[in-house]
């Protein structure tokens, strides 16, 4: 049930929109109320997982090791399991607020987080932009004081601004999730995606030859990617224009091919970006049509593909510019995988993320 707007929630700790000094209407209150309570505990067999896991904060997948990444893919595995089989039996955070903090606008990766929370049984409260003090020149610390005063749980940031996320975990006891982070990371995207291969290809992803193609010199989604898929064990290969794709990118250890057939050419994967404009000082090639015209993706440039070979793409599409809509949908695209994969891998995030240092909540 979403609370009507100009309405506050009734439950104690949850957010008021007179503390942020904003119109009630532009802060969506979203999650049922229920009773506060703790957590119910993981079965037993999950406990040792969880126990693996012990950071408050998701900031970056370039601090996470193989295997904080895929303890989040296998408790991600279970939740998703248990969904299909056994919905009752899912680990409750009932009685948990998530604030979702949204700096910068988003639709895919808020309304997953939301998905996620709520799936847990947590409440949901989101404050975006337009809804926040920080119009009005209130700084980023004094917002997250305020939160934390109002007794939020999970604070879930996205913001413009690279490092905000790491800033913010800095200050709060609570744990800080990164949504995204100017151009520098976005964790639970790359988790996702990793999931959904190795859903595709089997448990491991050593050996696996990904090509990522498109706007990589403003892309997050290509760092934390590029972070992940290495230390899982695959090759990446960066593709696209030389003004988008430039050569220091080697130095994180992958290879940019230019030559759009060569990189195309044995690469199990080819995940799709899209040119990110907002991000831009300058334009650093002629025309959209132009790119489509070297490197967008069509039916005649995926025959290069291994026939086994899937194509990705975080969203949203440019359909026509980046990837053609008949390969968007057609039976290689994985894309809506990702889509529902990513509510399981943020599910497996924010349970790890809040369970960090209270084994005696994940054992109840």
């Amino acid at each position: 049930m979403t609370t009507p707007p100009g309405k506050l929630h009734k439950r104690k700790g949850a957010l008021k929109s007179c503390i942020y000094g904003t119109h009630p209407a532009k802060i969506l209150m979203t999650g049922e109320s229920r009773p506060a309570a703790g957590p119910r505990g993981l079965p037993a067999d999950m406990k040792d997982l969880i126990q693996k896991w012990n950071r408050k904060d998701l900031i970056s997948i370039e601090a996470l090791s193989r295997e904080e990444i895929e303890v989040i893919h296998e408790l991600a595995r279970r939740f998703k399991a248990i969904l299909d089989t056994d919905p009752d039996s899912l680990p409750s955070l009932r009685g948990k607020t998530i604030l979702n903090l949204f700096i910068e606008p988003s639709t895919r990766t808020r309304i997953a987080f939301e998905i996620a929370s709520k799936r847990l049984g947590a409440e949901v409260t989101l404050v975006e932009r337009v809804a926040s003090s920080l119009t009005k020149g209130e700084s980023l610390r004094d917002t997250a004081q305020v939160v934390e005063a109002l007794q939020a749980d999970v604070v879930v940031l996205r913001h413009s601004a690279a490092g905000s996320p790491l800033y913010l975990g800095g200050i709060l006891k609570v744990p800080v999730i990164n949504a995204g982070d100017g151009a520098h990371e976005h964790p639970t995207q790359a988790l996702l995606d990793t999931f959904t291969m190795r859903e595709k290809f089997g448990t491991s992803l050593d050996g696996k030859k990904v090509t990522i193609l498109g706007d990589i010199l403003f892309s997050r989604v290509a760092r934390s990617n590029i972070y992940a898929l290495q230390k899982l064990g695959a090759e990446v290969t960066l593709s696209g224009p030389s003004t988008l794709v430039p050569d220091r990118f080697r130095q994180l250890g992958c290879q940019v091919e230019l030559n759009l057939k060569s990189a195309l050419a044995d690469a199990d994967v080819v995940m799709l970006l899209r040119i990110q404009h907002e991000r831009q000082t300058s334009t650093h090639f002629p025309s959209l049509g132009e790119y489509k015209s070297l490197y967008g993706l069509n039916q005649e440039r995926a025959s290069w593909l291994k026939p086994n070979a899937i194509i990705m793409h975080p969203g949203p599409v440019n359909r026509g510019v980046e990837l053609d809509s008949s390969l968007a949908d057609g039976d290689r695209s994985v894309i809506l995988q990702q889509v529902a994969n990513g509510v399981y891998t943020r599910m497996a995030v924010i349970y790890l993320c809040l369970m960090a240092g209270r084994p005696e909540e994940s054992s109840k």
